[in-house]
């Protein structure tokens, strides 16, 4: 499938991501990432009228779960001890990419519901006579997650933290929406750098280039390094190809003392959103984590407009910096009868926690509600 014809189903879809693009997709397999030496066989779909193509989706074979981030490893054990095969199975997904978006896309003009559920329909029989255990539809939108429980998929809920724009005129409206304490904590960080002559910036765009993906596959690699389960999904090769290829959707957030870069953050970026995705340290500074990480973009947001920024699996950390929980979902179709049935009542009990939980997450965040222009604090 050419990149015109794949990026043509992107057109006006405020839910696809740059993350769908073909050249993003593209670079992964090329870079030696999302290979089947690396446990993912390319298994893209499309739906073709005629010879016109009218939905799609990145689709993969696994031979295991890592580089997912919606975690099933607890299922293929359990699976095993019972004698059942987990592996392969086929993902709807975005490789080692935990962001929310558009999963099936679809040409302007067509009936997405409709489409989407022929693409889904046709991924379960497909997998099946292929031999697989099952599919998994990831990080997929709301409407997807609709339409795929529509055609029998288990719908599980997970939770990430995302910081919102609503309006805000500056860094103080944001800060006023805190109470005195955590507000006067988080200026106290937001200062650590300019005292420890560390700068920050960012470079995005044109002031990127091939020349600068040794640096961020060494920052890349000082995190996934430190600890024992990280893994080395990216290459340097894939960084080089999206740097020089796909730098118009990038940010480079750098921390620098004198000439020297110590720490920086590899960001996809949009009108509307900002992606964090990795983060790598030299030297370590008390805070720099969290400035090169959240609030210098958290300023860069605010100042060009951008409304959502995602900053990436994980982290409570980020309630008391001003991020906000978010539903994230995925769906599954498992084809071992007992096992889907296990799978299927363990994932709407876990949905259901998942959003009883939601209230106190967002009160430990410690954000006021904003007001119709944002920044005042409403008591």
């Amino acid at each position: 499938v050419s990149e015109a014809a794949w990026d043509a189903l992107l057109a006006g879809d405020e839910a696809a991501t740059h993350f769908q693009r073909w050249v993003w997709l593209d670079a992964l397999e090329k870079g030696g990432c999302a290979v089947p030496a690396r446990g993912w066989h390319p298994h893209h779909l499309a739906l073709f009228r005629g010879e016109t193509l009218i939905a799609a989706a990145p689709a993969y074979v696994r031979d295991d779960s890592h580089g997912e981030f919606v975690f099933d490893f607890q299922w293929a054990r359990a699976a095993e001890r019972a004698g059942i095969r987990y592996y392969p199975k086929l993902v709807l997904a975005v490789p080692f990419t935990p962001a929310q978006g558009r999963r099936v896309l679809v040409a302007p003009g067509e009936d997405r519901a409709a489409r989407t559920r022929d693409l889904l329909a046709f991924a379960v029989r497909a997998a099946e006579a292929e031999g697989l255990s099952g599919v998994h539809l990831l990080f997929a939108t709301p409407d997807e997650l609709a339409w795929a429980e529509a055609e029998g998929g288990a719908h599980r809920a997970g939770v990430q933290f995302h910081w919102r724009n609503p309006g805000y005129r500056g860094v103080d409206d944001f800060l006023a929406r805190f109470a005195s304490k955590r507000r006067n904590q988080l200026r106290r960080e937001w200062r650590a750098p300019a005292e420890q002559g560390v700068e920050i910036q960012t470079r995005r765009g044109d002031a990127l280039s091939v020349d600068d993906a040794a640096q961020v596959h060494t920052l890349y690699a000082s995190t996934v390094d430190r600890f024992l389960w990280g893994r080395r999904y990216l290459t340097q090769a894939f960084f080089a190809d999206v740097l020089g290829r796909f730098r118009q959707h990038l940010e480079l957030v750098e921390a620098r003392v004198g000439d020297r870069v110590i720490a920086g953050a590899f960001n996809v970026a949009s009108a509307t959103h900002l992606y964090g995705r990795y983060w790598g340290c030299i030297e370590a500074r008390p805070f720099l984590h969290f400035n090169v990480c959240y609030y210098h973009s958290i300023a860069e947001c605010i100042h060009r407009g951008v409304k959502v920024f995602e900053g990436g699996a994980g982290g409570d950390h980020k309630l008391a910096r001003g991020f906000e929980p978010a539903v994230t979902g995925s769906a599954h179709w498992i084809f071992h009868p007992g096992l889907s049935r296990a799978i299927g009542e363990f994932v709407g009990r876990e949905r259901e926690a998942v959003l009883a939980e939601l209230p106190a997450l967002a009160e430990a965040s410690g954000l006021c509600r904003p007001s119709a222009v944002g920044g005042e604090r409403l008591e």
